[in-house]
């Protein structure tokens, strides 16, 4: 899968998505661009899912009708994330497009 990186994930995920095609938003230069405009920007560049810890997004954005896949995991915080790769493994396994699929990630 071709998948871009928010900002606010954890950029250490990306050497643990093996595989995945990944690319971080800041740095093609789209860290600055809005959620909306970001997300666009995804969908017209050819990304098939957008990683995101930003929990609001689902309630900041109109989603449907998109082109791609948006998992949002619960919390930018790699150490709590990285005792949680097979959920967001799984969450990948079942993005297609228009999916939005929230990953919890509890505290432990």
């Amino acid at each position: 899968m071709v998948i871009l990186f928010d900002h606010s994930t954890p950029a250490p995920l990306a050497a643990r998505l093996t595989g995945h095609q990944i690319t971080k938003a800041k740095d093609i230069g789209w860290d600055r661009l809005s959620n909306g405009d970001l997300i666009s920007a995804a969908e017209n560049a050819g990304f098939e899912v957008f990683i995101t810890a930003d929990n609001s997004i689902r309630y900041q954005q109109n989603l449907k009708g998109r082109q791609l896949a948006i998992v949002v995991i619960s919390t930018p915080q790699w150490p709590r994330v990285r005792l949680h790769l097979p959920k967001i493994i799984a969450a990948l396994s079942l993005a297609s497009t228009g999916a939005y699929i929230e990953v919890d990630i509890p505290f432990e």
